[in-house]
């Protein structure tokens, strides 16, 4: 059972950045499709920035793109969102999650979740 744990989120000012970091254990990292998903308030999960099992493939949704980016260190079993330029409109719980597959880069039928760090990014 692959169990992840987010950290990194906090509360921030418009224009600054965070680094969320999300640590697996228990399961083979290289298994697997990790991704970030935010819950906006009142607005449904979404999917923000996925990455193949390598690191060599990476998605990010339009609302993030040259913004953020996603990466992943195989060798510490974890991965990353580095996340500049941050408006208010970014303020939501982010969620690291996995999915089993080496082909996939895109997911949105993660089988492990995190539990989730809030990100406030005020005006």
């Amino acid at each position: 059972q692959l169990q992840l744990v987010e950290s990194g989120g906090g509360s921030v000012q418009a224009g600054g950045s965070l680094r969320l970091s999300c640590a697996t254990s228990g399961g083979t990292f290289t298994t697997y499709a990790m991704g970030w998903f935010r819950r906006a308030p009142g607005k449904e999960r979404v999917l923000v920035a996925s990455v193949n099992w390598s690191g060599d493939r990476t998605y990010h949704a339009d609302s993030v793109k040259g913004r953020f980016m996603i990466s992943r260190d195989n060798g510490k079993n974890t991965v990353y969102l580095q996340m500049n330029s941050l408006k208010p409109e970014d303020t939501a719980v982010y969620y690291c999650a996995a999915r089993t597959s080496r082909v996939a880069t895109i997911f949105n039928d993660p089988e492990y979740w995190g539990q989730g760090t809030q990100v406030t990014v005020s005006s």
